[in-house]
């Protein structure tokens, strides 16, 4: 089946641009935010409407990029929701991090009625989200995402299947392990280069040419140089995100030992003013322990 036309269900940060690159690929993007976006599109093939039912309708694809499955379930299931006015088949691409255990609970609601999902979080930030150059981490029915792969690819760099449903949001929980911990460290590392006089660009410069280089430090060298952590992925939302890989872990067995410790870091960050910065912003923790003021 060919998809033509995208309902799309989120117009943040993410969202909107992510929405735009669906159009720009050719497909109808029929949009809904929860609050009103200016979705101008060069393309044109971007159409803003009244409800998620209104996204839905004649839609083959519905994609979702909202803060968690609560979110998604309530757009699905609401009176003017996604369930009114798709027809039977439908796939609902949730694309926002969510817990693995519960996208998979989830979807038997959604079978019930007559929607089928696929889970496809991703990794690049609001950067990867603007130059179209995402990571895609998908699970689900191999049909589904051979379905729902065009759209996905419109938008992302890289689009990787890597197993049935809940498999996405697992391998996200691992990438969102890897983004906490280095951020952590990276504090830790800044902290204590301030604290011995060091000069911090320049030992960032150093930690990137080495072992201790990362895609991390690249894209937040400047936040951590400048302590200046203006919103990008949020602090808060990193917290909730090792939630789910905890969550993940404690049913499986597996041990998360220094993952607990980081979920406690930015848990003591989330319930301050500051849990809206950017997630490097844990800096400002490591500092705080560190008797700064």
């Amino acid at each position: 089946m060919t998809v033509t036309t995208v309902g799309f269900l989120g117009l943040g940060r993410m969202g909107l641009p992510m929405s735009r690159h669906v159009a720009a690929a050719g497909f109808a993007v029929q949009a809904w935010n929860r609050t009103p976006r200016d979705v101008e599109s060069p393309s044109g093939n971007l159409t803003l409407v009244d409800s998620p039912a209104a996204a839905a309708s004649g839609a083959d694809v519905v994609v979702t990029m909202l803060p968690d499955i609560t979110e998604v379930a309530d757009v699905c299931a609401r009176p003017d929701g996604v369930a009114a006015g798709a027809t039977p088949g439908t796939v609902v691409v949730v694309m926002g991090t969510v817990s693995p255990v519960a996208v998979r609970a989830w979807a038997e609601t959604a079978a019930a009625a007559g929607l089928r999902v696929v889970d496809a979080p991703v990794s690049g930030g609001d950067v990867g989200a603007a130059q179209g150059t995402l990571s895609v981490m998908v699970g689900g029915a191999d049909e589904d995402v051979a379905r729902v792969r065009p759209v996905l690819e419109a938008m992302a760099g890289t689009v990787t299947h890597l197993g049935p449903l809940g498999a996405g949001q697992l391998a996200k929980a691992c990438n969102q392990v890897v983004v906490a911990t280095t951020l952590a460290a990276l504090g830790e590392a800044v902290t204590l280069a301030r604290h011995g006089g060091l000069d911090v660009a320049a030992l960032l410069d150093v930690l990137a040419g080495g072992l201790a280089g990362s895609r991390a430090l690249e894209v937040k060298r400047e936040l951590l140089v400048t302590g200046e952590y203006r919103p990008g992925g949020s602090a808060a939302f990193q917290h909730k995100d090792l939630g789910f890989a905890l969550e993940a872990a404690r049913q499986s067995g597996t041990a998360l030992p220094v993952t607990a410790l980081v979920d406690q870091l930015f848990g003591s960050l989330r319930w301050t003013e500051h849990g809206e910065e950017d997630h490097s912003a844990i800096v400002r923790v490591i500092e705080a322990l560190s008797g700064d003021a």
